[in-house]
């Protein structure tokens, strides 16, 4: 899971910030649910590509593993971003989801109701159980790496649905999606995050901007075709037209 860009981030930013995997703002989660059929997502940006296997979940009502769907939409990309910063902040793999999530959803513009809250959850335990698979292209020939961002986490559902929803207590990130997230963390501004928090092409728009831009040169700027733009964040648009009105 690593990446040709590596930025390391000083104590000022790590206050000032939130936190993104620079793989992660280069290629992205689908923006709408592809439905439970759909189990496999695939998403190309130039020589890497990025594929996400929804995963199972104990379910204790029948007492075994079924399948649930693929992480999508603004709020998983936000989850990402909660639990990426609580780590780079903290310094370690334990994520205190019950103390923090709330109020990250509250400072993130969202309401904090029963309907809200559930989604957020789906969305955290999609993102526990998916396999994520990176593979590039080189000179050399092709290389992948396969991984699971959570290690172990723990969902607490009451008996009665109209309870209101809790978190659980704590999830811990496996050690090689740590690792990676120390090396390849990409700074990003949480007002921006914030304002962008109902549309999930502007924060993946966003997140690319936040660590592309540091790259180009001012002297030398860098032309990137329309095609080209749409093969990264227009997958859901057939017309190239449609997909230049939506992305302006």
């Amino acid at each position: 899971f690593q990446s040709h860009v590596i930025l390391r981030t000083t104590e000022a930013d790590k206050n000032d910030a939130m936190f993104q995997h620079s793989v992660l703002c280069q290629t992205f989660l689908p923006y709408r649910d592809p439905g439970s059929n759909i189990n496999l997502w695939q998403q190309r940006q130039g020589s890497a590509t990025l594929a996400v296997q929804a995963g199972n979940t104990y379910d204790p009502s029948i007492g075994e593993f079924a399948q649930i769907g693929l992480p999508y939409g603004p709020k998983a990309r936000l989850i990402l971003a909660h639990i990426n910063t609580e780590a780079i902040k903290s310094r370690r793999p334990e994520i205190d989801v019950e103390e923090s999530m709330t109020a990250f959803i509250r400072k993130m513009g969202l309401n904090t109701d029963g309907r809200t809250i559930k989604v957020v959850k789906e969305q955290l335990r999609r993102i526990s159980v998916a396999t994520f698979s990176i593979g590039f292209v080189t000179e050399e020939g092709s290389t992948q790496a396969d991984l699971k961002i959570v290690k172990s986490f723990d969902l607490w559902f009451p008996k009665d649905q109209n309870q209101r929803v809790m978190w659980n207590s704590t999830i811990m990130l496996t050690d090689d999606y740590f690792n990676s997230l120390t090396e390849h963390a990409i700074p990003l501004d949480e007002r921006a995050l914030a304002a962008l928090s109902h549309s999930a092409m502007g924060l993946d728009i966003y997140a690319w901007l936040a660590q592309r831009l540091h790259r180009v040169s001012y002297e030398r700027p860098q032309f990137i075709a329309w095609t080209n733009l749409r093969d990264q964040f227009g997958h859901a648009y057939g017309e190239l037209s449609k997909f230049k009105q939506v992305f302006r």
